[in-house]
């Protein structure tokens, strides 16, 4: 009697079964600290806020001679810091890593040795990938909201419930941006062999140049369908802020969550066919 030939796993079952090993590894991993050094920085700012306002007998910082709320405050930390840094930086960082990392430390045999797809490796360290980031920047949204959003004069009770759908707006915002960047620069990563240069050139270079130009190229940033899924206004002294106006350059909601989603399945697709069929030779 012949035996059965061994079948290979479902290509979701296998990025399980990835996502489960590459998760832990993840959290733990000396790229994470440091990342987590970084999401840690704004509570630090919250707080040193916080304390100054408490301690000022002028209370919140002014600005054209109004009085700046803890809403408001809130709303130009996620602008500044979560949108234009934190959400790009770590996109850029652990989406190129996701098989650069494996390559480089020589690992990359040992998961392609397994009876799985090859794509199914990158599909499942881009979902722990998206899990990790979830789990760094949340906690550390929900800690300056809890931070700033109280200050300005009103209760702790009315502030809360008053901006709450917004920090809950903000917190499915990131997540969106995570997976989007994260899929994108997981095809740089999977395609390229210096790929992080290239990330941080796009993430700190083509998007907030092109983003302050009319025309069909902003049309190929991510910042530019993000930005119409936050819920606070720009900064208004923003210069980005002055020429959205002027050309009104904003996309639609609906149309803005369709090309995400439709970047983030091209984007995966990409890169699974790229790890299928790219041959690794491992330096000595």
């Amino acid at each position: 009697m012949m035996p059965s030939p061994r079948v290979r796993p479902a290509l979701l079952a296998s990025a399980v079964r990835i996502f489960d090993l590459s998760l832990g590894h993840m959290l733990w991993s000396r790229r994470s600290v440091f990342l987590g050094i970084l999401v840690g920085g704004p509570v630090v700012l919250a707080a040193a806020i916080r304390l100054v306002v408490l301690l000022t007998p002028a209370g919140m910082p002014q600005i054209n001679g109004a009085t700046m709320g803890g809403s408001a405050l809130f709303g130009m930390v996620i602008w500044l810091l979560y949108i234009r840094f934190i959400v790009p930086v770590l996109g850029v960082f652990y989406g190129t890593a996701l098989i650069a990392d494996e390559v480089e430390d020589k690992t990359i045999t040992y998961l392609f040795t397994r009876p799985i797809p090859r794509g199914a490796v990158l599909l499942g360290k881009y979902l722990a990938y998206v899990a990790c980031t979830v789990l760094l920047v949340l906690p550390s949204v929900v800690l300056v909201y809890f931070l700033i959003v109280p200050l300005g004069g009103t209760s702790f009770a009315s502030s809360i419930g008053a901006s709450f759908p917004l920090v809950a707006a903000d917190l499915g915002m990131l997540a969106i941006g995570l997976a989007a960047y994260g899929a994108l620069f997981a095809l740089v990563g999977a395609r390229f062999k210096r790929p992080l240069v290239g990330g941080l050139v796009f993430a700190f270079g083509w998007e907030p140049t092109v983003l302050l130009f009319p025309g069909y190229l902003k049309r190929l940033t991510i910042a530019y369908y993000l930005q119409a899924l936050v819920p606070h206004g720009m900064p208004q002294d923003s210069a980005l802020n002055v020429v959205m106006e002027i050309f009104r350059e904003v996309p639609s909601l609906p149309i803005s969550l369709v090309s995400l989603a439709f970047l983030v399945g091209v984007a995966l697709w990409l890169a699974m066919r790229a790890v299928e069929g790219r041959e690794y030779v491992l330096e000595q």
